[in-house]
Protein backbone atom coordinates (compact mmCIF):
# COMPACT_ATOMS: atom_id res chain seq x y z
CA UNK A 1 0.00 0.00 0.00
CA UNK A 2 1.91 3.27 -0.93
CA UNK A 3 0.69 6.87 0.20
CA UNK A 4 0.44 9.58 -2.09
CA UNK A 5 1.85 12.84 -0.09
CA UNK A 6 1.10 16.30 -1.62
CA UNK A 7 3.28 18.84 -0.74
CA UNK A 8 1.45 22.18 -0.76
CA UNK A 9 3.41 25.48 -2.11
CA UNK A 10 4.81 27.76 0.52
CA UNK A 11 2.65 30.49 1.53
CA UNK A 12 3.29 33.93 1.47
CA UNK A 13 4.39 35.79 4.14
CA UNK A 14 2.15 39.06 4.33
CA UNK A 15 2.08 41.66 6.97
CA UNK A 16 -0.61 41.35 9.63
CA UNK A 17 -1.72 38.62 7.59
CA UNK A 18 -3.27 40.68 4.82
CA UNK A 19 -0.79 43.07 3.10
CA UNK A 20 1.69 41.65 0.64
CA UNK A 21 5.41 42.87 0.07
CA UNK A 22 5.53 41.89 -3.45
CA UNK A 23 5.52 44.13 -6.70
CA UNK A 24 6.95 47.50 -4.53
CA UNK A 25 9.47 48.79 -5.75
CA UNK A 26 11.94 51.80 -3.99
CA UNK A 27 12.53 53.92 -7.02
CA UNK A 28 14.89 56.03 -4.93
CA UNK A 29 18.34 54.85 -6.03
CA UNK A 30 20.05 56.29 -3.01
CA UNK A 31 17.08 54.77 -0.47
CA UNK A 32 17.17 51.34 -2.11
CA UNK A 33 19.54 49.51 0.08
CA UNK A 34 17.77 51.30 3.42
CA UNK A 35 14.48 50.92 2.73
CA UNK A 36 14.26 47.05 4.20
CA UNK A 37 11.19 45.71 2.70
CA UNK A 38 11.89 41.82 4.16
CA UNK A 39 8.41 39.66 4.57
CA UNK A 40 7.44 39.11 7.80
CA UNK A 41 3.69 39.08 9.58
CA UNK A 42 4.64 40.97 12.81
CA UNK A 43 6.87 43.93 12.65
CA UNK A 44 9.00 43.62 15.80
CA UNK A 45 12.69 42.75 15.50
CA UNK A 46 12.88 43.09 19.33
CA UNK A 47 15.41 45.59 19.35
CA UNK A 48 18.16 43.19 17.50
CA UNK A 49 19.51 46.40 15.66
CA UNK A 50 20.54 48.44 18.37
CA UNK A 51 23.56 47.23 19.29
CA UNK A 52 25.47 47.65 15.94
CA UNK A 53 26.17 50.80 14.01
CA UNK A 54 23.97 50.78 10.70
CA UNK A 55 21.94 48.18 11.87
CA UNK A 56 18.58 49.59 11.26
CA UNK A 57 19.01 49.46 8.05
CA UNK A 58 17.94 45.97 7.86
CA UNK A 59 14.92 46.49 10.21
CA UNK A 60 11.76 46.74 8.26
CA UNK A 61 10.55 49.63 7.05
CA UNK A 62 6.88 48.89 9.15
CA UNK A 63 8.44 48.54 11.90
CA UNK A 64 10.65 51.77 12.17
CA UNK A 65 7.48 53.47 11.34
CA UNK A 66 5.65 52.14 14.41
CA UNK A 67 9.18 52.85 16.07
CA UNK A 68 8.70 56.41 14.98
CA UNK A 69 5.42 56.26 16.60
CA UNK A 70 6.84 55.92 20.17
CA UNK A 71 8.72 58.76 20.47
CA UNK A 72 8.45 60.78 23.97
CA UNK A 73 5.26 61.42 26.01
CA UNK A 74 2.00 59.27 25.91
CA UNK A 75 3.63 56.35 23.72
CA UNK A 76 7.15 55.87 24.93
CA UNK A 77 7.42 52.33 24.97
CA UNK A 78 3.80 51.13 24.06
CA UNK A 79 4.78 49.11 21.20
CA UNK A 80 1.65 46.72 21.00
CA UNK A 81 -0.09 50.21 21.11
CA UNK A 82 1.37 52.05 17.92
CA UNK A 83 1.26 48.33 16.12
CA UNK A 84 -2.19 48.74 16.65
CA UNK A 85 -2.18 52.13 15.18
CA UNK A 86 -0.18 51.38 12.30
CA UNK A 87 -2.48 48.38 11.52
CA UNK A 88 -5.43 50.35 11.50
CA UNK A 89 -3.83 53.30 9.63
CA UNK A 90 -3.22 50.55 6.92
CA UNK A 91 -6.90 49.88 7.17
CA UNK A 92 -7.92 53.10 6.57
CA UNK A 93 -5.61 53.82 3.64
CA UNK A 94 -6.64 50.56 1.65
CA UNK A 95 -10.15 51.58 2.11
CA UNK A 96 -9.59 55.63 0.78
CA UNK A 97 -6.73 54.92 -2.23
CA UNK A 98 -7.28 50.90 -2.71
CA UNK A 99 -4.00 50.69 -2.99
CA UNK A 100 -1.48 48.58 -0.95
CA UNK A 101 -0.45 50.44 2.19
CA UNK A 102 2.87 49.23 2.34
CA UNK A 103 3.52 50.87 -1.43
CA UNK A 104 1.92 54.09 -0.34
CA UNK A 105 4.08 54.07 2.73
CA UNK A 106 7.48 54.19 0.73
CA UNK A 107 6.30 56.45 -1.44
CA UNK A 108 5.45 58.26 1.54
CA UNK A 109 8.94 58.25 2.93
CA UNK A 110 10.84 58.59 -0.41
CA UNK A 111 8.81 61.74 -1.20
CA UNK A 112 9.55 63.49 2.35
CA UNK A 113 13.17 62.67 2.30
CA UNK A 114 15.05 65.57 1.80
CA UNK A 115 18.27 65.31 0.38
CA UNK A 116 20.24 68.49 1.21
CA UNK A 117 20.41 70.26 4.68
CA UNK A 118 22.64 72.64 6.61
CA UNK A 119 25.06 72.29 8.91
CA UNK A 120 27.23 75.16 11.30
CA UNK A 121 30.63 75.99 10.54
CA UNK A 122 32.74 78.00 12.65
CA UNK A 123 35.87 79.92 10.94
CA UNK A 124 37.30 83.06 12.47
CA UNK A 125 34.33 83.39 14.99
CA UNK A 126 32.06 83.48 12.94
CA UNK A 127 28.94 80.87 12.37
CA UNK A 128 28.19 79.84 8.61
CA UNK A 129 25.84 77.80 7.69
CA UNK A 130 26.52 75.39 4.82
CA UNK A 131 24.75 73.43 2.68
CA UNK A 132 25.70 69.22 3.07
CA UNK A 133 24.21 66.17 1.06
CA UNK A 134 22.35 64.09 4.01
CA UNK A 135 23.18 60.34 4.30
CA UNK A 136 20.62 57.92 3.02
CA UNK A 137 19.96 56.22 6.60
CA UNK A 138 19.74 59.91 7.81
CA UNK A 139 17.09 60.81 4.79
CA UNK A 140 14.65 57.90 5.98
CA UNK A 141 14.69 58.72 9.63
CA UNK A 142 14.14 62.65 9.38
CA UNK A 143 10.93 61.86 6.55
CA UNK A 144 10.09 58.83 9.42
CA UNK A 145 10.41 61.94 12.03
CA UNK A 146 8.20 64.27 10.05
CA UNK A 147 5.17 62.35 9.38
CA UNK A 148 4.69 61.05 12.51
CA UNK A 149 5.41 64.64 14.28
CA UNK A 150 2.72 65.67 11.48
CA UNK A 151 0.34 63.04 12.87
CA UNK A 152 0.68 63.56 16.29
CA UNK A 153 0.64 67.12 16.11
CA UNK A 154 -2.62 67.44 13.66
CA UNK A 155 -4.65 64.69 16.04
CA UNK A 156 -3.43 66.69 19.49
CA UNK A 157 -6.75 68.74 20.62
CA UNK A 158 -8.22 67.41 17.46
CA UNK A 159 -11.59 65.07 17.02
CA UNK A 160 -9.72 62.85 14.60
CA UNK A 161 -7.94 59.98 15.83
CA UNK A 162 -4.42 59.37 15.39
CA UNK A 163 -5.32 56.41 12.73
CA UNK A 164 -6.64 58.50 10.17
CA UNK A 165 -4.59 61.83 10.83
CA UNK A 166 -1.36 59.19 10.02
CA UNK A 167 -3.15 57.82 7.10
CA UNK A 168 -3.99 61.41 5.92
CA UNK A 169 -0.36 62.49 6.22
CA UNK A 170 0.55 59.21 4.23
CA UNK A 171 -1.38 59.15 1.62
CA UNK A 172 -0.47 63.38 0.65
CA UNK A 173 3.11 62.44 1.41
CA UNK A 174 2.81 59.65 -1.30
CA UNK A 175 1.23 62.09 -3.76
CA UNK A 176 3.61 64.50 -2.50
CA UNK A 177 1.49 67.10 -1.26
CA UNK A 178 2.43 70.09 -0.24
CA UNK A 179 -0.43 69.97 2.57
CA UNK A 180 1.31 67.13 4.12
CA UNK A 181 3.92 68.11 7.09
CA UNK A 182 6.68 65.59 5.68
CA UNK A 183 6.73 67.10 2.12
CA UNK A 184 6.44 70.32 3.72
CA UNK A 185 9.44 70.03 5.72
CA UNK A 186 11.72 68.74 3.53
CA UNK A 187 10.89 71.64 0.86
CA UNK A 188 11.56 74.12 3.77
CA UNK A 189 15.03 72.12 5.04
CA UNK A 190 15.73 71.78 0.75
CA UNK A 191 15.23 75.38 0.63
CA UNK A 192 17.02 76.97 3.70
CA UNK A 193 20.18 74.64 2.15
CA UNK A 194 19.98 75.84 -1.49
CA UNK A 195 20.41 79.26 0.16
CA UNK A 196 23.54 78.73 1.92
CA UNK A 197 25.24 77.01 -0.91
Amino acid sequence: MSQTITVSPPQEIKLFQKWSFKDINVKDIGLQRYLNLTPMVAPHSMGRHEHQRFRKARVNIVERLINGLMRGGKNAGKKAKATNIVKETFEIINLRTGKNPIDVLVQAVENAAPCEDTTRVSYGGVVYHLSVDVAPQRRIDLAIRHITSGARATSANNPRSIQETLADELVLAAAKDIKSAGVAKRNEIERVAQSSR
